[in-house]
C-alpha cells in the first residue's frame, strides 16, 4: 500500500489497522473534550443544513489527545473522504497541487504538524484557503504564464503541537480554532475499558482507573500502557485477566509511577535539581545532560510536567519545583 507516498509492508498495514480500530469513528463514540465536541457538532449541523463545506479548522494541543481522530470523525459525520498528510511530506507545491486535486466537494484534506509547512507551500494554501483557488506558472523563462486552477470548497483541518510557531497569515485563516486539553482519570479509564472489550480482555475497575492515572492525561499513552499490561496478565494469568495487583506490578517494571511520570521525566527533573540546584536551568542544557532533543523535551515532556506542577517555565530557564523535590524524595530548601 502507499501512504503519503512511502510504500508500508502487509505487518505494517496491520499494525495500523489495529490502531485504527480503536479510534471512534462518530462524535457520539469519541470519550472526553465534551465541550469541543459540543461546538463542533453544532458547526458540523450548521454547514450541512447550508449545504456548505465546513469551514478551515485548527486542533491544537499537546501529542496523543485525538487530533487526528477528530478529524476523520469530522469528515464521517459530514459524509466525506477526508486525504491525510503531514507538514514535512509536502516538500514543494507541486506535492500539495497533487492532493489539492483529488479533493471533491466538501472533502477534508488533513495536515497534521501543519506548522512544519515550507513556507513557500504555506502561501500557496492562502488562496486555496480563502478563495478556493490557486495560480501555478506554466513553463519556463518568457515562455512562463500563469494558470487559474480553480478548486471544490473543501475543509483544511490542521493539527498541531506548537500553535506558536503558525505564521499568523495561516492561523487567521482558519475559522475553526479548537484546544485539546488533557483527560482525566475517568475519561481516561473509560477509554482504557473501551479498548479492553475492542481486544476482548477482561479488566477490572480499578486496574483501568490505575492505568489511566499513569497515563498522563493522555489516551494514546492509555492505550499503550493497557496493551503492555495485556502482556503480563496473558503470561501471568490463566483467563488473562487485568486486576490491579498485575497492573501495578507492570507499570513498575515499565518504569512508570503513580504520577504518570516514566524514566525520562525524572532524569529532567533530576538534572535541574542534582546538576543545577533546582534552577533555573536553560533547556538545552537539560537536553545534553539527558541525551534528548531539546524539541523531544520541550513537546513530549514539559506540557505534563508543567501542568501538574512538577516544572516552571522562566524567562531564565527552567525550575524545579517544591512538588518535584518531593516527588524524587529529595529536601527541598527554599532559598533566601
Amino acid at each position: 500500500m502507499v501512504h503519503n507516498g512511502q510504500v508500508h509492508n502487509g505487518q505494517a498495514h496491520a499494525d495500523e489497522d489495529s490502531e485504527l480500530s480503536l479510534r471512534p469513528q462518530f462524535l457520539r463514540e469519541y470519550i472526553g473534550q465534551t465541550e469541543l465536541k459540543e461546538e463542533l457538532a453544532i458547526y458540523i449541523q450548521a454547514a450541512e443544513n447550508r449545504e456548505e463545506a465546513l469551514d478551515h479548522v485548527l486542533l491544537y494541543g499537546p501529542p496523543g489527545l485525538g487530533k487526528t481522530t477528530l478529524a476523520n470523525i469530522i469528515a464521517n459525520e459530514m459524509g466525506v473522504k477526508i486525504q491525510t498528510t503531514s507538514g514535512p511530506a509536502i516538500e514543494k507545491t507541486g506535492d500539495l497541487l497533487v492532493l489539492l486535486n483529488e479533493l471533491g466537494p466538501g472533502d477534508v484534506l488533513f495536515i497534521d504538524e501543519i506548522h512544519r509547512l515550507p513556507r513557500v507551500v504555506e502561501e500557496m494554501l492562502y488562496s486555496a484557503m480563502e478563495d478556493y483557488q490557486v495560480d501555478i506558472i506554466i513553463g519556463q523563462d518568457e515562455g512562463a504564464h500563469p494558470v487559474h486552477f480553480p478548486l471544490p470548497p473543501f475543509t483544511l483541518i490542521g493539527a498541531t503541537t506548537r500553535p506558536g510557531s503558525l505564521s499568523a497569515p495561516l492561523r487567521h485563516r482558519f475559522g475553526i480554532v479548537q484546544h485539546l486539553r488533557y483527560y482525566n482519570v475517568d475519561e481516561l479509564a473509560t477509554i482504557v475499558k473501551r479498548t479492553a472489550r475492542l481486544f476482548d480482555v477482561p479488566i477490572e475497575d480499578q486496574a483501568a482507573i490505575e492505568i489511566g492515572m499513569r497515563s498522563r492525561g493522555t489516551p494514546r499513552i492509555a492505550n499503550r500502557l493497557l496493551k503492555r499490561v495485556r502482556d503480563f496478565a496473558q503470561v501471568y494469568h490463566e483467563n488473562g485477566l487485568i486486576d490491579n495487583a498485575i497492573t501495578d506490578q507492570a507499570l513498575r517494571i515499565l518504569k512508570v509511577d503513580d504520577a504518570g511520570l516514566d524514566e525520562t521525566d525524572r532524569k529532567i527533573l533530576d538534572v535541574i535539581i542534582r546538576y543545577y540546584g533546582g534552577g533555573p536551568v536553560g533547556l538545552s542544557t537539560i537536553a545534553a545532560n539527558i541525551s534528548e532533543e531539546t524539541t523531544t523535551i520541550e513537546d513530549m515532556y514539559e506540557p505534563y510536567l508543567i501542568q501538574n506542577g512538577f516544572l516552571q517555565r522562566t524567562p531564565r530557564g527552567r525550575m524545579a519545583t517544591p512538588k518535584a523535590y518531593d516527588h524524587l524524595g529529595i529536601a527541598y530548601t527554599e532559598e533566601i
